[in-house]
């Protein structure tokens, strides 16, 4: 069973021409109408609709123009260790981020999100997403969303209102968010120690039926032990426990550097420890 999702996700995820690109540039196109309604994993022109403030911010997500002749990535082997896509040498450079996505399209970033959602088990969200791409030759709207949603949470704290803002529009645009957004949003607020905020995340991933992955709330759990919000951490933790959530110690274990006070704080704030 494995071996054939495995070869069914080469062959998904094996570009076949510069549709993605072209597509790529519509999904961030704006306009000014709202968006039909339509399936959660379809593409549409109206994915971005950034206000009149945003004309003069250069690290607003521009329009996007085909690219001429673009380099496209090889195949997709997932048994490869390699990382799914290279990190940008600078993620502050928002403006590099934002031309590399206006030109060379969005198929890495459809990449690293079937991976992660792969390795949470989420191997048929994973595979439906990627038949809208391999059968309908669009990119669904939701990498759109979270490609640049990830640019501004990897830029740092004074970018954690445009991710926030990014998550918002696409809920107002009709796209649903999976358990790979979200957890980016997450773990990238709780990187820059917003863990209330991080926190409302959580929430929301459980009230749409989405478990955490430990490095999810793991992240989001050791920010309010480094910002000394215990008494909120634990707050969090019994809403969460009301909507079924149950925090997994042995993986925390693993996922966590097992010293100093932070450890000892998270293992004290989920288990009592």
């Amino acid at each position: 069973m494995a071996a054939a999702a495995a070869a069914a996700a080469r062959r998904l995820l094996r570009p076949s021409s510069s549709v993605s690109v072209s597509n790529t540039s519509r999904l961030l196109s704006s306009t000014a109408s709202p968006p039909p309604h339509r399936s959660p994993n379809t593409n549409s022109p109206v994915a971005f609709n950034w206000s009149d403030d945003d004309a003069n911010n250069p690290t607003t997500p521009p329009p996007l123009s085909p690219a001429k002749n673009p380099e496209l990535p090889p195949p997709y082997d997932p048994f490869s260790k390699k990382p799914a896509l290279s990190e940008p040498s600078d993620p502050t450079n928002l403006q590099e981020i934002f031309h590399r996505m206006r030109t060379e399209g969005l198929t890495d970033y459809a990449i690293k999100m079937f991976d992660g959602l792969s390795k949470d088990g989420l191997t048929h969200e994973a595979l439906a997403l990627f038949a809208v791409i391999k059968d309908k030759g669009t990119m669904p709207d939701v990498v759109a969303h979270t490609a640049v949603l990830e640019a501004y949470v990897n830029a740092g704290p004074a970018h954690w209102r445009d991710a926030v803002r990014t998550y918002d529009r696409m809920l107002a645009s009709g796209v649903k968010p999976n358990a790979y957004t979200l957890a980016v949003l997450v773990r990238g607020l709780a990187a820059s120690d917003l863990c209330s905020e991080a926190g409302r995340y959580l929430v929301d991933m459980l009230d749409r039926g989405m478990q955490p992955n430990v490095a999810t709330y793991l992240a989001a759990f050791e920010a309010y032990v480094r910002m000394e919000k215990v008494e909120e951490g634990q707050l969090l933790l019994e809403t969460m426990k009301g909507k079924g959530f149950v925090p997994d110690e042995e993986a925390v274990r693993r996922g966590t550097v097992k010293r100093g006070h932070v450890f000892k704080g998270v293992m004290n704030l989920l288990f009592g420890k």
